[in-house]
Parts: C-alpha cells; structure tokens; sequence
C-alpha cells in the first residue's frame, strides 16, 4: 500500500472515530520524510507564514510534528511557552476554521518583559482569527475549553529554571492533564541533556535529562505514549549550550507524546 493510500484509510478512520465516545487512534509511527496529510501539508506552506520561520522548517521539521501530535482540522491545541508563535501559525491553519489555538504565555516571563508577548502579533492579525492568547502563571495553566493537545517545544527545562521562578512543575503536569479531553495528549520536544544529569543543565545548558521529564509527566497520571526520533542528532556532544553558535539549531532533541487516559475524569 502506497503512503498516500495509507494516509486515506487513516482520514477514514479519523472521520469515524470523531463520532464516537472513545479516544482516536494514536497517530501512526512518524519517520523522516514522512508523507503529510493535506491539512498539515498545507498549513506548513501556508504563504502568510514569515520567510524567517519558514528559513526554520528545515531543522525544526514542522509537518513531523504535527503528524506525530495527529494534529487534524477542527481540534483544539494548547501551544505553551509559544515563543513567536512559530508553531501557533501553524497549528492555526491545521486545525482550521472549526478549531482553535490558544498560545499560552507564561505570566513569569510576561512580568520581566516591558513590551507585548510576541506572539501577540500572530493573534492580533485576522489571517489567524482562531487563535488566542492567554498570559498567566504556568502552574495555573488552562484554556476556556477542554484541549485535544497540549503542546510545548523546546522549553519545558524553563520549567526548572531560576529565571522562570522556578515553576511548580508538579501543578503545571496536573493542569495539563486536567485541561486535555480524556485520550488527549501532551507533546514535549526539548534539548536532550546526558543521561543522569537531571535538572543540572536547565541553566547553564539549557538542556533537561528526557528521563526527568517523562518521570513528572507520567506522575501527573499521563501515559507515555511513544517518541520520534526526527530531531535526534548524534553528532551533538550535550555539552555545550544550545545558543553556542556551534550547535544552535542542531542540537538533539527529543520528541514525547503523553496521553491522559480515555477514561480518566480529573
């Protein structure tokens, strides 16, 4: 069977399921390279995205990711810490006119800023009207609706730095897991740090031990749900920080998906 094939019977499945009272599928394993959905195709060269964004795809691999979140039209995503709304852009066009995106900027940050959160030019601009943005405390994160995915990149180890407080992360896995519909899933892409070094490098580094992370996850009451391997890099060291200009935009990162059980009810 063809990709493109497979990717038809997936939809028809999808379409199926939305109906039902059971959670979807999980999305299909996700290599590089992978055939998209048109949707997510689409939304990737949607030509209202910045040409700076777009000069990232290469590395950042956009359209994996939203196929291994089994992003579709009509769903409702959660993108936290959304920086200037690279992803948001994106997920926007996704999900489309029936969904929505609420880019979640943390109040932390907010407070040492003297200027508007960037992202707020992505949900000030009509070509994005299902998006919103939401400013408040990480451990207090919510959305006004229940979310199909909850979605950072690239900075849950800020979680645990001194410049972001640092965060109750225990509260901030809990209101996760209680924003996300039963079956809904929670997707961290962050900078790998060595084996067993915990929390050591969130500061200096910039970097998070990915063992740490699926451990306070799972503790929330997420089921690690699979991982890809499209932003690994074996030729980086771990050693030096992600912003070192011999690395940056190329170190190894892990991808994890999370899901709240179908039958979970907190």
């Amino acid at each position: 069977m063809t990709p493109r094939v497979t990717w038809m019977a997936i939809a028809a499945v999808l379409a199926l399921t939305a109906c039902a009272t059971t959670p979807p599928p999980p999305p299909p394993p996700v290599e590089t390279g992978a055939m998209l959905p048109a949707w997510i195709e689409n939304a990737v060269r949607d030509p209202s995205r910045p040409a700076a964004d777009m000069a990232r795809d290469e590395d950042r691999r956009p359209g994996e990711t939203l196929l291994f979140a089994g992003i579709r039209p009509g769903m409702k995503v959660g993108d936290a810490i959304p920086g200037g709304g690279y992803f948001t852009r994106i997920f926007s066009k996704a999900v489309g006119p029936r969904g929505r995106v609420y880019a979640y900027v943390p109040g932390e940050f907010a407070a040492q800023a003297n200027r508007d959160p960037a992202v707020a030019e992505v949900t000030r601009d009509p070509a994005y009207a299902n998006t919103r943005m939401i400013v408040d405390t990480m451990p207090r994160f919510a959305a006004p609706e229940r979310l199909d995915v909850v979605f950072t990149a690239q900075n849950y180890h800020d979680l645990h730095t001194k410049r972001m407080g640092p965060v109750d992360v225990a509260r901030f896995n809990r209101q996760v897991f209680q924003s996300l519909k039963p079956g809904g899933v929670f997707i961290i892409i962050d900078h790998s740090a060595r084996s067993g070094s915990g929390i050591s490098a969130v500061d200096s580094l910039h970097r998070i031990d990915p063992a740490v992370v699926r451990r306070e996850v799972e503790a929330a009451g997420f089921v690690f749900d699979g991982e890809a391997d499209f932003l690994r890099d074996p030729g980086d060291k771990l050693s030096v920080s992600v912003f070192d200009k011999s690395i940056r935009g190329r170190t190894d990162q892990f991808v994890y998906r999370f899901r709240k059980p179908g039958r979970a009810r907190r």
